[in-house]
Formats: structure tokens, C-alpha cells, sequence
């Protein structure tokens, strides 16, 4: 499967049925249809089978959004049932809460196998990895390599800070657990995701986080309200100014490998192969949000 940019990933209830079609005609990048935080104990059931009935509806066979669903813990006792009702062709990748280890996700990956067969389905679906707790943090890079289903990792501020006390409105706090996590999913080649922000009125906090992302190379970041969506869909998306300046890296670098020079200058700046790098994914970047899915 190849994924649009995700600048932005809105969270949809599994309890709010009358929001999925909403949440599917949005400008989110993403979805995640939520069975774990926004559901109830006592309607897990119910929004399972809300779930598994749209996953499988011809609005998202025809839509091109990247869908996720959000299961419960892979040590409770709804894990295979989530498993079993996300597990179809209309979902692009299952994202998994309270993961600590390469075991954990050892253990999940061979769960699903098993359901995917049993489900028909055609493709292995992929794994979007939280990463919100002290162990998750400390064994990010065996957790992002552990198994090739592994797409990426989803940072977890408020199940990481919130318990232990630690304050996310420093900017050192927030800077230094988005720097492990992102040189984590770097490390074993997958992207990272910045997680959710709770004050949903605070436009300039927010902003301000997702900025901070951006700038450590995060894809794009969590959205719990809509009106966050436009706010992450900005910030993550290359400016003109940026695609300009990367579009002529990479015409120059055309012209300078005919010539047979590895390192050149451009606007006054030397460009050699991380630069180049840095440039073409930005102009791919900005061709794959325009183009229509297949």
C-alpha cells in the first residue's frame, strides 16, 4: 500500500456512527475510527460493529483516505474482536495502544496473521505504533524494526506526561521525548507521528507543537476535532517558498550529474546527497498530496 502524506489524522469515536460519513468527506489526510479511550467499556461491542459495518461500505472503497482503526491493548479482552472486526480491505493499518516491545508487536503480528486469513483478507494490513509509556519510550528503535508491518510511530503525550506529573507546556519536555521517538522511527525506516493535543480551543499551542514536529521531521499530527484538521493540513505541508527552493535543488542536481559532479552550489548554498534527499521528498511529497488516489 502506498500512503498519501498524512499531515493531519482526525480520531472518530467508534460510538458516533453519525460522524463517520462527516469525518470521511473532511479534509483530514487520515482517520482513525477509535475502539479504545472514546468507548465505554460497556459499548465496545456496539462500536465495533459500527465500525466493521462502514470499514466494509462502498464510501470507503471509493474514498482515498488513509483508514485506520484504533484497537484496545493487545493484553485485554477485546483485542481479538477489534482485530477480527478491523480486519478487512478498507483498512490501511491498525493502530495499537499501550505496545512496550518487540515481543509485544512479535505477538500481535502473528494474531493478525491468523485473523487475516480467516477474514480473506488480501494484503498484510500495517501497524501504526503508539508510543506512550517510559519502557515504550526506551525500546522505540526495537519496537519500530521489530516486524516489517511496523509503518510507524505515534507519539503518546498524554498518557506519557499526564501520569508521571511531567509538564507539557515546556517546550524542553515535549522537545526531547518527539527527538528519541522521531531518531527511533528513523532508525528502522518508518515515519513518525506526532500525537493528539487535549486544548482544542488553544490554536496557538497547538500550532506551536505541530510546528515543533514538523521541524524534527514528524509526517503530520493527530487531530481530535475537526477544526484542528485545517491547522495541521498548514502546518505540515511544504510552503511555496520550500517547494520552490527544493524544486530547483533537484533540476540542478539533473544538470551536475551530466556534468559528473557530486557536490554543487545552489543559491549559494553547497548541495551534496542529504540535501538532494531532503529536496526530492519535498516536491514528492507535494505531487502525492495532488495526486488522486488510484
Amino acid at each position: 500500500m502506498t500512503m498519501k502524506p498524512m499531515r493531519s489524522k482526525l480520531f472518530v469515536p467508534g460510538v458516533r456512527p453519525e460522524l463517520f460519513g462527516k469525518a470521511l468527506a473532511g479534509d483530514a489526510d487520515a482517520l482513525s475510527f477509535d475502539l479504545e479511550d472514546s468507548v465505554p467499556q460497556d459499548r465496545k461491542d456496539e462500536a465495533r460493529r459500527s465500525i466493521a459495518s462502514f470499514m466494509r461500505s462502498e464510501a470507503v472503497s471509493a474514498s482515498d483516505k488513509l483508514i485506520i482503526v484504533r484497537t484496545n491493548a493487545h493484553d485485554t479482552s477485546c483485542f481479538d474482536a477489534d482485530l477480527e472486526a478491523a480486519a478487512c480491505d478498507g483498512v490501511g493499518l491498525i493502530n495499537l495502544p499501550k505496545i512496550e516491545s518487540a515481543e509485544d508487536i512479535h505477538a500481535v503480528a502473528e494474531r493478525l496473521q491468523r485473523i487475516e486469513a480467516a477474514n480473506g483478507i488480501g494484503h498484510p494490513l500495517g501497524l501504526l505504533v503508539n508510543i506512550e509509556t517510559p519502557r515504550a519510550l526506551r525500546n522505540a528503535a526495537a519496537i519500530a524494526g521489530a516486524h516489517r508491518r511496523v509503518a510507524g510511530l505515534q507519539l503518546g503525550l498524554a498518557d506519557l506526561f499526564e501520569p508521571l506529573g511531567i509538564d507539557r507546556s515546556d517546550a524542553a519536555n515535549v522537545h526531547a521525548v518527539m527527538f528519541a521517538v522521531r531518531m527511533a522511527a528513523a532508525e528502522a525506516g518508518v515515519f513518525a507521528l506526532d500525537g493528539a493535543f487535549a486544548a482544542i480551543g488553544d490554536v496557538p499551542a497547538f500550532e506551536a507543537e505541530a510546528l515543533m514536529a514538523r521541524r524534527l521531521g514528524f509526517s503530520g499530527k493527530s487531530c481530535i476535532h475537526p477544526q484542528q484538521v485545517p491547522l495541521a493540513n498548514r502546518v505540515f505541508a511544504p510552503s511555496q517558498a520550500e517547494l520552490v527552493a527544493a524544486e530547483r535543488i533537484v533540476e540542478a542536481a539533473k544538470a551536475q550529474a551530466n556534468a559528473g559532479h557530486g557536490a554543487f552550489v545552489v543559491d549559494g548554498r553547497m548541495i551534496d546527497v542529504p540535501f538532494l534527499k531532503r529536496a526530492q521528498a519535498i516536491v514528492a511529497a507535494s505531487a502525492a498530496a495532488r495526486r488522486p488516489a488510484a
